[in-house]
């Protein structure tokens, strides 16, 4: 080496050795914070899981519940009025309170939990996962503030709790991590909450486990050995399609909203609207698979089976659900629509049913949150390696494809979808 090679190392070797308490003081800290931001968002994730499948369990065996479904949104309503909320963002709420590090009140935690648990029981079309963000968020920022962080600080502490609740529930730890910093603000992943973020899930996940419950996970059938020309057309073909139906999905959501908004002004009678509608479609459609978050069947989907029109009668209850007040989240919703829809396709586009339900289900998730390495891990922790190529080629098209709407109208897409440009802008 020469002399000034010999220089340069010196010089970088005295700047690390400076910095070095300072990094591994950090380092300490953040393994701590997220630590405690596991167990205790855990703890409640796991609650908030078995009290959903219990609620579900009782609605499924006793579905004339239904009925009680404009009681539950009056229910939902008076809380939040009780608790001084007249005008709740649900999980937009979250990535302002990230982004521009706005206090999130620790009552939201049981408001949600609670307001959840009610749609759920009573057969509203919703999911769990915007409540395990909301629950995670509020439960880490009032951590934050309770011992004293910075600003800056206190925004990774938030996300480390959103990566808690998500993984508690889901059991997918490296998604919730990656998805906690990448929907936030798209292109610019928050690399500094990776440590606490990756901390907080693994102890969440664990405390899941330890409890009994297993991971999210699906058997698909008929994955392509290899990947060829014939198949790679055909992904591609159903990428772009469900690119489609993502922009449909978030397009009626929007708009059913603004429709009750509008239509109905006083906030009280649109639940009771909203809910009266939902049973009467229910009895139209003489089925109760559109009702709650339709677990099971994404996983008749996965295994090859699905009608032509769920996809679009789980959006339309979707929509009618949580547009009227009603609480829980349009993720696993995202889930069967894209499950429901590549089955179909799969089989007009010479596909096996099972593999092209998890192609559709990760495709429309990615469309719908604008977050292509989520969606990408997601398929590993939920489908395994195999197809990892195909996956890959579905969430980039998808991503692309599906523009800029999304479900949450808080994120903001830094970098254009088609152009090494900067943006800057919210989502549709």
């Amino acid at each position: 080496m020469s002399d000034k090679e010999l220089e340069l190392l010196w010089y970088e070797m005295k700047n690390f050795a400076k910095d070095s308490p300072n990094v591994f003081g950090t380092c300490i800290k953040w393994i701590l914070v997220g630590i405690v931001v596991g167990v205790l968002v855990g703890l409640v994730g796991v609650s908030f899981h078995w009290v959903l499948e219990e609620v579900t369990e009782i609605r499924m065996h006793h579905p004339q519940l239904i009925w009680g479904l404009p009681i539950g949104g009056l229910l939902i309503v008076g809380l939040y009025r009780l608790c001084g909320i007249h005008k709740d963002k649900g999980t937009n709420f979250i990535l302002v309170a990230v982004r521009a590090n706005e206090a999130v009140y620790l009552r939201r935690t049981p408001l949600i939990y609670i307001s959840t648990v009610i749609t759920h029981l009573f057969g509203g079309s919703a999911g769990r996962e915007g409540a395990a963000l909301q629950i995670g968020g509020s439960i880490a920022s009032r951590l934050g503030r309770k011992i004293q962080l910075n600003e800056k600080d206190e925004r990774i502490i938030t996300m480390c709790g959103m990566a808690a609740g998500f993984a508690a529930l889901f059991g997918t730890p490296i998604t919730s991590v990656v998805f906690a910093m990448e929907v936030i603000t798209v292109g610019i992943m928050h690399y500094s909450a990776l440590v606490p973020c990756v901390i907080s899930a693994l102890v969440a996940v664990g405390l899941a486990s330890w409890f009994g419950f297993a991971p999210t996970a699906f058997t698909l059938t008929g994955v392509p050995e290899s990947i060829t020309i014939q198949g790679t057309v055909s992904v591609g073909i159903l990428a772009a399609l469900c690119a489609v139906v993502s922009i449909l999905f978030c397009v009626v959501m929007e708009k059913t909203s603004h429709a009750y908004k509008k239509r109905i002004t006083n906030p009280w009678l649109q639940p009771v609207v909203g809910g009266c509608i939902v049973i009467i479609l229910t009895f139209l459609v003489g089925t109760y698979d559109y009702n709650g978050a339709g677990m099971d069947v994404i996983q008749r989907a996965v295994a090859g089976e699905a009608n032509p029109e769920a996809f679009l009668l789980k959006i339309l209850f979707t929509a009618l659900t949580l547009g009227a007040g009603y609480k829980g989240g349009e993720i696993v919703p995202s889930f069967f629509v894209g499950a429901t829809f590549g089955c179909v396709m799969g089989n007009v586009l010479g596909l096996d049913p099972s593999f092209a339900a998890g192609l559709g289900m990760m495709a429309v998730f990615c469309g719908v949150t604008n977050c292509p390495l989520a969606s990408l891990i997601l398929c590993i922790e939920l489908f395994g390696m195999e197809g990892l190529g195909y996956y890959a080629l579905c969430c980039a098209i998808s991503y692309m494809l599906s523009g800029y709407y999304g479900l949450y109208n808080e994120q903001k897409i830094m970098y254009s979808k088609v152009k090494p440009e900067f943006i800057d802008k919210n989502v549709v």
